[in-house]
């Protein structure tokens, strides 16, 4: 018995507590219909907080167990399903799923022209290479540029911008990033379109509209820039926290992003030689080599086998070489190591020496190849799988060389990093043709961070049409009265018709993720809120805070909020905090519209630990470990709150 209580796992045991939970609760509520309700409530959170299965698998599975209700009501002494069939599918239709899949198109448009490039140029030109200056002029730029992007793909922008402001003013990439990072989530709050809880909110309210009480006014959904001062108030209070206390929360790690690197020089670092060269050898049949291991070979001339061709594609760097493969006739090495050594192995084996590379001479060529950095973002397809069983080389033309993680590098030393499971946030160090990592920008698996090698600008000549249709998109969501998804949508549209991207550039640029995620999650707030679930866990709630002023229960509200986001999406947390907020704020008497805006807001308060996609995204290229974001981040976390119900009492009081 005591064994098989030992054998559960974390996740096992969580199980077990949430359905004790569930049990008892189902015991208290005053509905079998509220019972039910609160059951997926749990079961959400659990997949959520657990990550049993991803998130979209999560949300997906949650509507599917909804729409069953229909069929199995009679059994589980229900009237009629928890959510009615015919509305199940609403929220792929919502005016909030359109608005955001228009707003990564409108995103993906103005990133294809290379504007990106142009603001870092602008940014390095008046910034200096004072880190008091360049970090409130990068934190600045990217907060208000993911007001009207999502957050985590306008960190994913500047990126590539950051690695090059860095390389050429020698600041640490962990002292750029994380201010950067903040400031991607902070501008999320200026406008509406700025992050999934915002673009969710109004949905959410007309939603909330049909159940609440008779006689009560329905609430207003909010326009594009009622937030801003809100929002503004938050970036200007992130920027100036970097500022004045960065120096004793931000971490100082070291460059070790990669700009084009030279592979040569590469292996030579990672090998401790400070002269060197590179030989490329062909092995003749009669040679004594044949047979031999590469690591014999290694340990006998003291040499390092950087490169092997035997017939079957090129082999390069120290984990993309077997150290057990066995050298055959034939077979080409590409050596590295002292000149005297070098002539010592030639003089000792029957090989036939190159004057120049001649196999190798593309991988070693500075114009066409190199050593260069990506990162593994937030919803790659990769996740999980090792580049073994991805065929990285072949499919994406990279030879992994190592990973970095959370503050560690993963080599052939520490582990084999061609049969490490990818994580987000990994960046990896690959060898690559300059044309295939031009390639990979355009791959949603990837995050091409290195920016100095030669390639072209993508499309600057389609600037001014993508500039066009953005400014076209704001008069239509500032001037009219036409729904927002429209507005968006007209800008997504006119982006693809001027040539700025393809429609499959369009489709590539959307997280059908993220799309999922939100639309199946919406049929679980209709009935949380439909069923009177939401009314009576606001009364609860109410009931144990006691007699206290509004600001308290607002307050109450922002922390629950801020927890939430932190073990599951802020997708997910809105939908399940929102019809909460609104009945507790009929409950006391306050602005349901107001408290409502306080759970989208606050979900964006996601900063003590790395589970945000944008912190995870930056994890690897900023080597930060977990405790570095609750260094820097607890604080942030405190600060957050602090100004964002100050704001929203002063704006909506």
């Amino acid at each position: 018995m005591l064994a098989a209580f030992r054998a559960l796992t974390k996740t096992d045991l969580a199980a077990v507590l949430f359905a004790i939970v569930g049990f008892y609760l189902a015991g208290l509520v005053p509905s079998v219909e509220i019972a039910w309700v609160v059951g997926f409530l749990l079961l959400t959170i659990f997949l959520f907080a657990f990550e049993v299965v991803t998130v979209d698998v999560a949300a997906i599975s949650i509507m599917v167990l909804l729409g069953l209700t229909g069929l199995f009501a009679p059994f589980m002494g229900l009237e009629q399903g928890l959510v009615p069939v015919e509305h199940l599918f609403d929220g792929f239709a919502s005016n909030a799923v359109i608005s955001i899949i228009a707003v990564m198109i409108i995103g993906a448009g103005l990133d294809k022209t290379g504007i990106m490039s142009k603001v870092a140029g602008f940014i390095m030109r008046i910034g200096g290479k004072t880190e008091s200056r360049i970090i409130p002029l990068i934190s600045g730029t990217v907060g208000v540029i993911s007001s009207f992007m999502q957050n985590v793909g306008a960190a994913a922008l500047f990126l590539p911008v950051v690695s090059r402001i860095s390389a050429r003013t020698g600041l640490p990439m962990s002292r750029l990033l994380m201010p950067m990072g903040f400031c991607a989530i902070l501008g999320g709050t200026i406008t509406m379109v700025g992050s999934s809880p915002l673009i969710l909110l109004n949905d959410l309210i007309l939603t909330s509209n049909q159940a609440l009480p008779a006689g009560t006014a329905p609430m207003e959904t909010f326009q594009l820039f009622d937030v801003t001062p809100i929002g503004i108030a938050l970036l200007v209070a992130g920027i100036l926290y970097f500022v004045i206390a960065g120096r004793f929360v931000l971490p100082s790690h070291g460059n070790e992003m990669l700009t084009g690197s030279d592979t040569s020089t590469y292996f030579a670092e990672t090998y401790g030689l400070s002269s060197f060269e590179i030989r490329e050898v062909r092995l003749r049949p009669d040679s004594t080599l044949v047979g031999m291991s590469v690591d014999d070979l290694e340990q006998t001339w003291r040499l390092r086998v950087i490169a092997v061709e035997k017939g079957d594609g090129l082999r390069l760097g120290a984990d993309g070489v077997d150290r057990s493969l066995g050298i055959e006739p034939g077979t080409t090495l590409g050596l590295l190591g002292t000149e005297e050594k070098l002539a010592r192995f030639a003089d000792d084996n029957a090989v036939d020496v190159k004057t120049d590379l001649e196999l190798f001479s593309e991988a070693m060529s500075n114009t066409k190849a190199g050593v260069a950095e990506i990162v593994i973002p937030p919803g790659s397809s990769l996740i999980g799988k090792t580049a073994r069983d991805v065929w990285m080389r072949k499919t994406y033309g990279l030879s992994l060389l190592a990973i970095n993680r959370g503050g560690t590098q993963i080599t052939f030393n520490t582990g084999g990093v061609r049969n490490t499971p990818l994580l987000a946030g990994d960046a990896l160090v690959v060898h690559t043709t300059w044309a295939d990592l031009t390639r990979l920008t355009k791959d949603r698996n990837f995050v091409v961070v290195t920016t100095e090698y030669p390639h072209e600008e993508l499309r600057p000549h389609k600037v001014r049409a993508a500039l066009v249709f953005f400014v076209i998109t704001l008069a239509l969501v500032l001037l009219t009265d036409l729904r927002l998804s429209v507005a968006l949508l007209t800008g997504a549209m006119g982006m693809i018709l001027a040539g700025v991207l393809s429609i499959d550039e369009a489709y590539q640029a959307v997280s059908w993720k993220t799309v999922f995620l939100l639309a199946s999650l919406i049929p679980l707030g209709l009935a949380v809120e439909s069923s009177g679930t939401a009314a009576w866990i606001a009364q609860q709630t109410l009931t144990a805070l006691g007699d206290v002023p509004i600001w308290v229960v607002q307050a109450a509200l922002a922390v629950l909020a801020t927890f939430f986001t932190l073990v599951m999406s802020n997708v997910g947390a809105t939908v399940l905090l929102v019809p909460l907020a609104v009945n507790m704020a009929l409950g006391i008497g306050a602005n349901p519209a107001v408290f409502a805006l306080t759970v989208a807001i606050a979900t964006s308060n996601s900063f003590l630990i790395p589970t945000h996609q944008v912190n995870a995204l930056l994890m690897g290229p900023g080597n930060y470990r977990v405790v570095d974001f609750m260094r820097a981040g607890g604080i942030m976390t405190v600060l957050f709150l602090v100004v964002a119900l100050t704001m929203l009492n002063l704006v909506f009081g």
